[in-house]
């Protein structure tokens, strides 16, 4: 990553280095959440998410959305929760702590807010981050009705059977509770019982007569969190209750009887019968959390569940809910994770991938070791400067970590164990996979194949992507199947999935009449997808979940926005200035969406695709009664009564499109003091202006 300090970045060379980060991000969330297959850790994303949102701060104009984790897949049912179930920003120091608390005290302007949180007197609650997994529980009259794992925060899993099978889950309230109510929590596993359980796995395979053994011999939970997940998960709800699973309450989702505070609603999760983890505690200001912290680190070892950091919330809901959210990630809470665990181990080849978009990435493959409870057998190395700056070789001994005890890093070489005969690693100028030549644009650190379409790994890969649970979520695709049909020349486009025959596939090795009849459902299934679904699903470069959603809300159909896309072409038209007016849309993200239309061959397979599927239009989440709903409403100036950032989160929950500069499509301008372009653009359009009193009137308050 560049090192330039931000201030002395050009405009040009900020506008590189972002779509570099960009691109980086999304592929480290596609590793991370479709692939399960992590290639960098927390700390060196959250270091690439600084100074992205360094540089966005300094050149406004340039930011854009970013991409949330991708949507579930499996044989349960989907399941709508009734309000997202958030993921946490994280903090692996003092300093990250530091500016959360900041950036809580700066989205307030009210002198009597900005009293309540400053550092000595927000009150907060600090608990420890149970590492298992998220689950959502709906009563209805105080009887449990569902339950659902987390998914993509939107859409999770029906697990309902299965849960009801867990002792610690209350099938019936206790006392007087809420007529509706999500009560959100954690499915986990005590170290000692994830132990006995593994033990009793074994004991089960080696009981097997040696035909049925398989040559994948360990059947055994790689760490806690695996077995809670997977316990859950399975088809046979008995043999989920014949395992140890337990459960955590700490948050409540849609529900008829909001409380005041996050304490109080501890309180009526114990009187209601639900476990609450006995270490979390109210604390006032940013010293105490701290503090706290460090209480819960020292007692870690010591607890029989893992915990893998503390969590902050501000405990007061009338903040949480004027806080609101950045994409799916409350503004309220925070993660605290604990340091990273280290190992060493050889590092025995480094090879290199060629991703979708042709970025070229050494992938360290090692002589596995068991780093905190989790076998790591390969690591990324990112880029050619990262292999360069840590001198890594074939050969060497390596220090790995798992830093916030999930995404395995090579952190350093171990010199003083290096062979002899190690030689510098030198990066390919051409594809490994097609022998095209591998460019470094100036201003990037990720070289890439220039093959394009030509290049099988990058079509291969965007198939991959197609089918993945953000995308069409085709149950039954894999890697292997796609390379297979990628090779057969029975699939070499996204539409000749949906043309698949049961002919076509009988006779071949692993393809019986059972598994055939499952992967045509399951194509036919999706033959219907939402809008912001199928924009992620063509793979288009800086164009992830979040940036896929935006498109999809602000231009509703697939006609409109290919319409849309094709006209931007033009950077004076009136198409281009409304793309990039999206808030969060910039140059950069325009400049790749203009190119991808640009190509015949995308403008080829939209057509194609648009013969054997049914893109249906957007549904924006329900904004029941708001008078701005649908609405497009663009902020200037200073305002008085809350600070742009909070007036913007109120307009988005209350359904409306917030947009950074006036067009024609503009419905409303809310007007602060010293208010400049963009209030004499409304004027002469004739776009509707409106005082901060006038706008919140409008609103309710």
């Amino acid at each position: 990553m560049s090192g330039s300090a931000v201030g002395k970045l050009t405009k040009a060379r900020a506008e590189n280095e972002l779509k570099r980060l960009r691109a980086e991000m999304a592929r480290a969330d596609e590793a991370y959440h479709v692939k399960d297959a992590p290639e960098i850790t927390d700390a060196e994303y959250d270091a690439l998410k600084r100074r992205l949102e360094a540089i966005e701060a300094h050149f406004p104009e340039l930011a854009e959305a970013r991409p949330v984790a991708p949507a579930p897949v499996g044989a349960f049912a989907k399941v709508t929760h009734g309000k997202p179930m958030l993921s946490l920003d994280n903090a692996f120091d003092k300093d990250d702590v530091e500016r959360f608390f900041q950036s809580v005290r700066n989205f307030f302007v009210r002198p009597e807010d900005v009293k309540r949180v400053e550092r000595e007197t927000i009150a907060l609650i600090a608990e420890p981050k149970i590492d298992g997994l998220s689950c959502s529980l709906t009563y209805e009259n105080g009887v449990l009705v569902r339950a659902a794992t987390r998914g993509d925060g939107a859409v999770g899993e029906d697990v309902t059977v299965n849960v009801k099978t867990i002792a610690e889950v209350p099938k019936k309230l206790k006392g007087k509770a809420p007529d509706h109510i999500e009560i959100r929590g954690e499915v986990y596993m005590t170290k000692p019982e994830f132990l006995k359980l593994n033990e009793t796995l074994e004991a089960e395979f080696l009981a097997l007569p040696p035909e049925k053994q398989t040559k994948n011999r360990r059947r055994q939970f790689a760490n806690p969190r695996n077995a809670a997940a997977g316990s859950v998960r399975q088809l046979d709800p008995e043999i989920t209750r014949s395992r140890p699973l337990r459960f955590f309450a700490y948050a409540w989702g849609a529900t008829t009887e909001e409380p005041k505070s996050q304490w109080e609603f501890y309180s009526r999760l114990r009187a209601w019968g639900f476990q609450v983890n006995a270490l979390a505690d109210r604390v006032n200001g940013i010293d105490a959390a701290l503090t706290r912290h460090t209480a819960i680190a020292e007692q870690r070892a010591k607890l029989a569940y893992d915990i893998d950091g503390v969590v902050y919330k501000i405990d007061s809901v009338d903040l949480q809910d004027r806080l609101g959210f950045v994409g799916r990630t409350p503004r309220w809470a925070l993660a605290h994770k604990f340091p990273a665990e280290q190992a060493q181990t050889l590092l025995e080849s480094i090879e290199v991938q060629v991703g979708r978009t042709g970025a070229l990435t050494p992938v360290a493959y090692l002589k596995p070791v068991n780093v905190g409870g989790v076998l790591v057998a390969r690591a990324t190395l990112h880029n050619e400067d990262e292999i360069q700056r840590k001198d890594v070789r074939a050969g060497d001994t390596v220090v790995i970590q798992r830093a916030g005890d999930v995404i395995p890093q090579v952190v350093s070489v171990v010199l003083d164990k290096r062979p002899k005969h190690a030689k510098p690693f030198k990066f390919p100028e051409t594809c490994p996979e097609c022998g095209s030549a591998a460019v470094r644009p100036e201003g990037e650190a990720i070289r890439r194949c220039t093959g394009g379409l030509v290049c099988p790994a990058q079509a291969v890969e965007r198939l991959r992507h197609f089918v993945t649970r953000s995308a069409f979520d085709i149950e039954g695709l894999g890697e292997k199947s796609i390379v297979e049909f990628f090779e057969s020349n029975l699939v070499r486009t996204p539409a000749d999935l949906f043309r698949l025959k049961a002919g076509d596939l009988e006779g071949r090795e692993g393809w019986k009449e059972k598994s055939i009849q499952n992967l045509l459902g399951a194509i036919s299934a999706r033959r219907k997808i939402g809008l912001d679904r199928f924009i992620y699903a063509l793979g288009i470069r800086q164009i992830g979940d979040a940036t896929a959603k935006l498109l999809a809300k602000h231009y509703g159909t697939l006609g409109d926005w290919r319409r849309a896309m094709e006209a931007a072409s033009d950077p004076e038209s009136e198409a281009y200035a409304n793309l990039i007016s999206i808030d969060q849309i910039g140059p950069s993200v325009a400049e790749d969406l203009i190119a991808f239309f640009a190509e015949d061959h995308n403008r080829e397979a939209l057509d194609a695709l648009a013969k054997v599927v049914q893109v249906e239009p957007f549904v924006a989440p329900s904004a029941a009664g708001s008078p701005i709903a649908d609405k497009t409403v663009v902020f200037t100036g200073t305002l008085e009564k809350m600070t742009r950032n909070e007036a913007k989160a109120r307009a988005e929950a209350l359904g409306a499109k917030v947009a950074g500069s006036v067009s024609k499509k503009t419905d409303y301008v809310v007007v602060g003091s010293d208010a400049g372009s963009k209030a004499d653009k409304a004027r002469e359009l004739g776009v509707r202006t409106l005082t901060e009193d006038e706008w919140l009137a409008l609103i309710g308050g």
